[in-house]
Order: C-alpha cells, then structure tokens, then sequence
C-alpha cells in the first residue's frame, strides 16, 4: 500500500507546517522564480525534449519535484507530497506570498494523473506517475475528434484487438501541443457493435510509436497551441489499457472533472493570471472613468469568489463528496470570467493594447486566445445544459 505523509516532514500542527514551508520556500525558490509570468515563455512543461529557460527554473522545477510539491496531494510512493488538502491550501498560500511561479505545468498532473490514480493499475501507477511529478513525460489529450466534439461518445477512432496489442486507426483535433507531447492518453472505440457510450475505451499511447503524426492548427492570434493528431495503424501494448474494456466514457467523464476545474482556475489555470486591477495600474491606465474602475473591481471581487467556490469544492472533494457534475458550472463561470478580464483589459489599454509583435505587449493575442475558452472542455452551451438538467433539475 502506497503511504502519503502528513505535513510534508510529519508535521500535523499547520501552525509548525506553515513556517516550515515559509523557511522552505525562503530556501529553495529562486529570486527569478518570484513574480508575474511574462508569457509562454516562463512557463516550464517538462518532457523529453524540454529545454528549460534558465538554470533557476530547472533548479526551482527539481527542487520542488524532490519535495513531492508538483503534486502535493498525490500519495508519496507515486512523487507527490502526501499532504492533506489543508497543508496544500498552506503550500499554495506561501508561495502566492513571495508570487512563487508554478514550477511545473502538465496535463499529466492536472488531468492524467487524477485518473490514474483513481482506474489505473498499481504498476501503471509506479510506472507513470513518478515520470509526471519529476517532468520527464509530457502528455496530450485525445478526445475531440472531427465529428465527435461537444458530443464526445460519438468517438470513432477505432482500437482493433490483435491479439497483445491494438491497431489504433484514426483521428483527433485540437489537440493541445501534441506536437510537443512524448504520450497521448485518448478515447478508442473498442466496440463497434455497442453503443456508443459503452464501446469507448482509454488508451495510453507513445507519441514516438510508428503511424502517430501531428499537424498544428493556425490560429487567429498566431499561435499553434492546438494540432490535428493522426493514427494510422498504430500497434499499442494491452498493458496499456486503463481500466477494463469499455469502461473509456466513465474515465472520460471523471478525467473532464479535473479538465474543467483546471480551466476554471483549479490547478493554475485561468484565475491564475493577471490581476486586472494591476495590470491596469502597470499601464497606467484612467483608473478616474467611473465605468472602467467598476468593471475592473468587478471582475476582482468575482475572481476572488471563483476562488472561494473551487476551495469549498476541493474541500468537498477530499471529504469523498467529489465535484461531478458542479465542475460544470466552476468551468463555465471561470472560462467567462476570463473573458471579462481580458475585455476590460483591452479596453483601458486603448490603442496601446493593440501591440502585436511581442516586445512591447501581448495583450492582443491572449484577448483573442480566451475566445477559445468558452469551447475547450466542454461548450459554454453544454455547461449550461449540464447544470440547468442536472444540477437545477429543470425539465429538458
């Protein structure tokens, strides 16, 4: 059995384990590791081919991955740091003190692993999950696929039984840096013959395999964060596998949980931005016209209540509650927040903020990078269906 610590160092006083984590970070996170982030740039995603910015993000990355802080929850035996939910709130409160940048960002820690931890088997486990704490795998998402969106079951990429591995034929779309990514962890039709919610099996894939290809999709602000990613006969092992045959859309639907809390602002996500009020300072921007100061404030004060909403459920979900179908509603609030943020953003930054060519701002392309937001995991319409049948109860 997998043990987790408490306290990081078998501290249970939060009092003690407070200070010790002050006196840690004090320690061990690099003075360039402190303050906003300046773009893609001085974020680390780890993976084999990962070149890092800076020898203090490498230092501040492995530092805190030999600490078990790139996944402070996960139990010890698997990389994380064992603690409970309240010492994590502690950590995450100490390093927003010294404006501490996240060491590590991964769809590994933010999507793969949770299921992982929850369907796969112990030596998918022991495998997998220490690779992903320490930033030696990147992974990518494969479940959209041209005709199977917003209806996710309707997945036709198809996984043949050969025998001691699978055939993988196929596509998906916007996959996010799959050109980038070492693994995919996709959604495989096993069954053609059953339906369609219950012939969906999670496959984990090498990106290195022979018949796996990507192809980056442009978009409006001149980014290729997302890809179109092909399968053309693809041989993957049968311990590869996550769970049983068929069992894919429970997975699916447990892996999207954490999706929408990560992109409602949950694991970094985008709450973890800017805070509009400064970035309107920095720009100097007429703080005296009325309207803008109330928008502004106004999108603070919602912030800060997003926050306190994906607290409480985090809270629920360590007490076995779970977030289900209320991470619905934490990603349709948090994908239309941001919205806001970067609308109010552009407004005051008037024709100042219409500078595109990197040096002088990106505000423009990431304004146009969140119209994506109210698409990616799930449509704001599907949101809205989720939580007036399910969580309102109203009629269809």
């Amino acid at each position: 059995m997998v043990q987790t610590r408490r306290g990081g160092q078998g501290l249970d006083d939060l009092t003690s384990f407070r200070q010790e984590t002050r006196d840690w970070l004090a320690t061990n996170c690099p003075a360039a590791m402190r303050g906003p982030t300046d773009g893609d740039a001085d974020i680390c995603w780890g993976g084999c081919n990962w070149q890092f910015q800076s020898d203090a993000q490498r230092d501040w990355m492995h530092a805190m991955a030999d600490q078990g802080w790139t996944a402070p929850t996960w139990p010890t035996g698997y990389g994380g740091g064992g603690l409970t939910r309240a010492q994590e709130k502690v950590l995450t409160e100490e390093m927003a003190r010294i404006e501490a940048r996240s060491p590590l960002d991964s769809f590994g820690l933010w999507m793969l692993g949770p299921a992982l931890l929850q369907f796969g088997s112990e030596v998918q486990k022991r495998h997998h999950l220490p690779q992903i704490t320490r930033g030696e795998i990147r992974w990518c998402q494969g479940y959209s696929e041209p005709g199977a969106g917003s209806d996710l079951a309707n997945v036709q990429t198809r996984a043949e039984d050969a025998g001691d591995h699978y055939v993988v034929t196929g596509q998906k779309i916007w996959t996010s840096y799959a050109d980038k990514a070492d693994w995919i962890f996709a959604l495989v039709r096993t069954d053609r013959d059953a339906p369609k919610h219950q012939g969906i099996s999670f496959l984990l894939i090498d990106m290195a395999s022979a018949g796996v290809s990507t192809r980056p999709i442009k978009l409006i602000s001149g980014a290729s964060v997302f890809c179109e990613t092909f399968f053309d006969g693809v041989k993957v092992p049968k311990d590869q596998l996550v769970g049983q045959t068929g069992q894919g859309w429970e997975i699916a639907k447990y892996l999207l949980t954490h999706e929408r809390e990560m992109i409602s602002g949950g694991a970094q996500g985008l709450l973890g931005g800017r805070s509009v009020m400064k970035v309107l300072a920095d720009a100097e921007a007429d703080l005296k016209d009325a309207t803008l100061r109330a928008e502004a404030l106004a999108c603070e004060i919602d912030t800060l209540a997003v926050e306190l909403t994906l607290d409480r459920y985090k809270d629920m979900a360590e007490g076995g509650q779970g977030v289900g179908d209320a991470s619905a509603m934490l990603k349709y609030i948090g994908t239309e927040l941001n919205k806001r943020r970067h609308e109010v953003m552009m407004r005051a930054g008037g024709s100042d903020a219409l500078e595109w060519d990197g040096v002088h701002g990106t505000l423009a392309a990431e304004w146009l990078r969140t119209k994506a937001n109210s698409i990616e995991g799930g449509t704001s319409e599907v949101m809205l269906e989720i939580i007036s049948r399910r969580i309102l109860g109203l009629p269809g």
